[in-house]
């Protein structure tokens, strides 16, 4: 039995292992899946002295503990909340050395919805078509952590970064999305177009890592009846028949029937990860197809 190994004493709500995603099988419908804040997990890894590419924890809200069969550095960013070691408050967003046997303990958030928790050496499951994430739409990669799942570790490569603590971006008070106008766009009226880009929307509780789920107002068709299947692309402002849009993320199905007013540009979807049910949520045309 290897000791570079983490012993999870407390799962969380939602905790997954992630890095930056398996890229070029949509064409097989596997999403990319991977982390949904991926410059903060970018950022751990290198306070914990791992490749961008470690595998990390994502955590959901309530954070997780875990216990290092081995001495390890970690480092804990994303959504601010408090760290322990052995019981005692440590650093949030610098590296930390966890002794052997000690219990780490992420806390819930205290602002934002996701933390990440990079370990020196990185978690080192299996691969599964080139990458470690856990996707909960198609079920590949490992299960999200439950109380007692023992998780191998990798061997460090580099050193911690030396610094005391870096910055990082809040959760956003108000979530702004710009987007690109179709390819659907000629499905709505005139006014849902309008409605979109000027209307006030609010994060749903029913969001996940598969799509932001929105509130506010119904999108309102010009045509009827439904798309065949066609592609998705991460960012997908895709509309269902309630009319309230939805922005596909990380683990998004790679084909749909509903059609997309809009999508969301890279850049700003880091952000959406980070929003907490009943954040404002403003789209913004920024240009057209």
């Amino acid at each position: 039995m290897t000791d570079r190994a983490l012993l999870v004493v407390r799962a969380g709500a939602l905790t997954t292992v992630q890095d930056r995603g398996r890229t070029g099988y949509a064409h097989l419908g596997v999403p990319r899946s991977g982390a949904l804040d991926p410059h903060a997990a970018a950022l751990v890894n290198r306070l914990a002295g791992n490749p961008p590419d470690a595998a990390v924890l994502e955590t959901t809200l309530d954070g997780c503990a875990l216990r290092p069969r081995s001495a390890v550095t970690v480092a804990v960013g994303g959504a601010p909340c408090p760290v322990t070691v052995g019981g005692r408050p440590a650093a949030w967003g610098a590296p930390v050395v966890v002794p052997a046997g000690a219990l780490l303990e992420v806390g819930a958030a205290v602002a934002g919805v996701r933390a990440y928790v990079a370990v020196s050496g990185g978690i080192a499951v299996e691969p599964v078509l080139g990458s470690r994430s856990t996707d909960l739409l198609s079920g590949l990669g490992p299960p999200p952590l439950t109380d007692g799942m023992v998780l191998p570790l990798g061997t460090p490569t580099g050193p911690p970064a030396r610094v005391d603590a870096v910055p990082q971006p809040g959760p956003p008070a108000e979530l702004v999305l710009r987007v690109t106008l179709g390819p659907r766009e000629d499905w709505f009226t005139a006014r849902a177009v309008r409605d979109l880009t000027t209307r006030a929307y609010r994060v749903s509780s029913a969001s996940n890592r598969i799509g932001l789920r929105t509130e506010g107002p119904a999108l309102e068709r010009a045509r009827t009846g439904e798309l065949h299947s066609e592609g998705m692309v991460l960012g997908a402002v895709q509309v269902p028949p309630d009319g309230r849009p939805v922005v596909f993320l990380a683990d998004h199905p790679t084909t749909g029937g509903y059609p997309v007013i809009a999508v969301v540009g890279a850049a700003d979807l880091p952000a959406a990860a980070q929003a907490v049910p009943g954040t404002p949520v403003r789209f913004v045309a920024v240009r057209r197809r």
